[in-house]
Formats: structure tokens, sequence, C-alpha cells
């Protein structure tokens, strides 16, 4: 049973558009969870300001908790960006790169056995992460020339601006005689939530991300306050990341692979549900645990009600000694070896 559906998730990987949503869970435990950040003193959260805006207590106690997250993952960033990584690595996040440069290495694959007449050489990786996990991983598997154009969003060559018009673009090889045309493997990363090395430059409507080859002092994030989905709309650029997403989604003949994401975050849990309406989409929820199906379904507003056909559940129980899922098994099922 377990190979068939290994070989069927590799199939669609290949004959459809494909898409990944890729949540907080992919980089634990290298980076901790939400969940697993000690709650704040009570002086933290009383002390807690934001700029005009009034707040509860527990929505200070995630603001203060996001900040000690934040911390944690532009340390790891860091790390990750230093030359000398693999000794200001420890294991555990030495053994996550791995897993992100084979993630990586996997898409790479599939991307050249697609046939680009029938469905385009592109994939596009919507993650909520702040960490640079996939940025660092993609810089060293495309030192091994890997067949791979990735694409960040950003515009410049010294000064790197992000702009969401530069997105969907395909780029193709053509013969030195012109004799031919061949489109390359292109991988997209939309970071909706922003990321440690962004920074905001100007202000109002001249205000731009500069995307930095490093992490910065005051990273541009949307902290887990309860309104992301009101600042995300808000902010001109995390709303046209998230309209990619959007678009990406409605287009026909894609799946969306999504892993270590829970939809605690109803905006995206909305889209999610808007999404499902295009019957030619197929959604591959991967949970950590069995019982994560039924908390994914009521993040998702399906805890009363049945959901979409075109949202599958991969849970570990469905293969021979799994008892989780983790970012490893996705590259595994893409290679059909799960």
């Amino acid at each position: 049973m377990e190979n068939n559906l290994s070989e069927d998730l590799r199939n669609l990987a290949i004959t459809k558009k494909l898409n990944f949503l890729i949540g907080s869970g992919a980089s634990s435990p290298a980076i901790s969870l939400m969940s697993q950040i000690k709650k704040p003193t009570a002086k933290a959260i009383k002390n807690l300001q934001v700029s005009g805006r009034y707040l509860s207590d527990e929505e200070k106690e995630k603001i203060a908790k996001n900040e000690k997250l934040i911390k944690q993952i532009k340390k790891v960033s860091k790390r990750l960006l230093n030359e000398n990584r693999n000794e200001t690595l420890d294991d555990t996040q030495k053994k996550k790169l791995g897993e992100f440069k084979a993630f990586i290495r996997s898409i790479s694959v599939i991307l050249n056995f697609s046939n680009s007449r029938e469905t385009p050489r592109e994939a596009n990786i919507f993650t909520t992460n702040y960490d640079l996990f996939i940025e660092e991983a993609v810089d060293e598997v495309l030192k091994e020339e890997v067949s791979l154009v990735f694409n960040d969003g950003a515009r410049g060559y010294f000064n790197r601006f992000l702009d969401s018009s530069n997105f969907n673009r395909t780029v193709s090889y053509e013969g030195l005689n012109n004799n031919y045309i061949d489109e390359l493997p292109s991988l997209t990363l939309i970071k909706p939530h922003g990321s440690v090395n962004w920074e905001k430059v100007g202000e109002g409507e001249d205000a731009k991300v500069k995307i930095r080859n490093k992490v910065v002092k005051s990273p541009m994030v949307v902290p887990p306050t309860g309104y992301e989905g009101r600042d995300t709309f808000m902010d001109n650029h995390f709303h046209d990341m998230l309209r990619v997403f959007q678009l990406e989604l409605d287009k026909p003949e894609s799946v969306l692979f999504i892993l270590g994401f829970s939809f605690q975050d109803d905006h995206i849990a909305r889209m999610i549900r808007r999404a499902l309406r295009n019957r030619s989409l197929l959604i591959e929820c991967f949970c950590w645990e069995d019982k994560d199906e039924q908390n994914i379904k009521k993040n998702l507003g399906y805890e009363y009600r049945e959901i979409p056909q075109n949202f599958k559940f991969i849970k570990p129980s469905q293969f021979k000694n799994k008892d989780k899922l983790e970012l490893k098994d996705l590259t595994l099922a893409l290679k059909g070896k799960l």
C-alpha cells in the first residue's frame, strides 16, 4: 500500500504544477515551535507595547513569545550564513540543513523529469517561516552545478529589493545556433510572513523591502498576534505574496504539498478553503502524527463537515514503521521511496 501511495505522490509532483506550503514544523527541532517557547514573565507581558494598538494580555504574550522565537531564529540563521558553519552549527542544525538540501535536490530532479510541453518546469515554495534554512540549502545545492534557477522575488544586483512582479518568470536555454529552446527548471521562494534577512527601507508609499545576505537587526516579519490576516493585507508587500499564492492555487492541474503547517493562521486557512473550489487542484497534507488530522480539520473549519475530496491527508500509519512524518519523508515521497 505504502509503495503505491509513494509512487502516486511522485507522479503528482511530476505531472502537476508543483507547489509546497512549508510551516514551522519543517524546521523543528533545529528551531523551536511556538508552543515550545517558554511563557514570558508577567512583567515582560505588562511592559510590552506596540505603537498605535491596544493589546490584550493574551496578545502581548503571543508577541513576547514570538520575540523570543525570533531571537532563536536569528541566532540559527546567523550560524547558517557563517562561512565556518560546520563549526558553528550544532548536530541537530547540521542534520536539518542536510534535510533541506536533499529536499531542494529532489525538487530539481522532479522538474527535470517533467515534460515542459505539458507542465511548466516550475515549483513554488510558500513558507511562513522566518528562518534561512531554505535559502542556505539552495545556495549549497546550486554550488553542485544542479540545473536549477532560483527566484526569491528580488530585483537588483548589489542592492536587492523585493518585487512581486518578479515572480512567475520562465527561464530558457537557447541552443548555440538558435536551433532549440529548453525551459530550465525554476524554483520560486515566497515568504508571505517575512524573513530575518528582510529590512524595510523608506516610509509610506516609498517603502521597499531590501533582501540582504545577512540577518538584520529589525527584520520585517508578521508577528503571530492573532491579527496576521489584517497585518498581512495592510502591508502591500505581504499582500502581494499572498495574492501570488492564491493565483497559483487557482491554476488548473496544480498540486500543493503541505508539511509542518497546522493552519492556525486563519487567513491562510480561508485561502485554502477558497482554493479547494478548484476541483483540479489536489492538496496533499503531511501530518506529523495521525492525531494531527483532526486538529487540521478543525483549524480549516471542517470539524463538523466533510472535507472536500481534493484535500488528502498523508499520515504516518499509511507507511510501514512510521510514527511521524518529517521533511525527510516529504523528500522520500518526491523520490517515490517513502
